[in-house]
């Protein structure tokens, strides 16, 4: 490993942007029930496309391994479970809080950090694995983001995402219109205030990103930063896509 200070990132990255503002407001009052809301809100499928992205980096019990964006830990928890040396990074202190709460019993094997995607706090090259999740629709620059996050993977590392997405096929897209403009919001006002708002914001932030980054940019935001053999699987129709590559420079394995 590396033990060089974390790169310079320039200002307007890290700076406390509406964009970030709205994301941390937005998952100020989520922690307490958010595992299993978000499951049942996605009918089953958030879980489902979590395993996977844990499942395409493949960790190896013993590794080093960054989950940023973790929220309430549950891709980190799945990493501990496979023996990993996980830290956790989230810009949320009350999804932290959450995954405090979590990991309350896991001794020294999770490592929880407040802090920005967009400015790591570590040496590069720290890491053996990376995960991340929903994590680019929150960020001024996913291209820039994506480069910081692979320059802390050590080469032949491997870097894993899950986003959320929008189902390229007519009937389903049109399902998932219907859904994310009217059952979402519908169901998360029967949870509570913050979740009704959160039904509101996903179908327009989804559809959004993917207006001004494609998914065939985004792979080229990954190639850029140096990650090799990206590959893609959409899920559950397209409405969960997870991605991952290996940092060139070594022999990353992939699953």
């Amino acid at each position: 490993m590396s033990s060089s200070t974390p790169s310079d990132v320039s200002s307007d990255l890290s700076a406390d942007t509406e964009l970030k503002r709205r994301a941390r407001e937005l998952f100020r009052g989520l922690p307490a029930r958010y595992d299993v809301l978000s499951a049942l809100l996605s009918f089953g499928q958030d879980p489902r496309w979590r395993r996977a992205m844990v499942q395409a980096v493949a960790p190896v019990a013993g590794e080093r391994v960054l989950d940023v964006a973790t929220g309430t830990g549950l891709v980190a928890g799945l990493l501990s479970e496979r023996g990993c040396s996980v830290v956790g990074i989230d810009q949320s202190p009350e999804m932290l809080a959450g995954a405090r709460r979590r990991f309350a019993d896991a001794g020294d094997r999770v490592e929880l950090i407040e802090g920005q995607a967009e400015a790591l706090p570590f040496a590069s090259e720290s890491f053996d694995a990376l995960t991340f999740t929903y994590l680019l629709r929150y960020v001024e620059d996913p291209r820039a983001t994506v480069a910081e996050l692979a320059r802390v993977l050590r080469p032949g590392g491997r870097i894993g995402s899950l986003e959320f997405g929008v189902p390229p096929a007519l009937p389903a897209r049109a399902a998932w219109r219907l859904y994310t403009a009217v059952g979402l919001p519908t169901l998360g006002r029967m949870a509570s205030r913050e979740w009704a708002e959160v039904g509101r914001f996903l179908g327009p932030s989804i559809r959004g990103f993917y207006a001004r980054h494609p998914l065939e940019r985004i792979v080229g935001y990954w190639q850029e930063a140096g990650l090799q053999g990206v590959q893609v699987r959409r899920m559950s129709l397209g409405g969960g896509i997870v991605m991952w590559a290996s940092k060139a420079g070594g022999d990353g394995r992939s699953a």
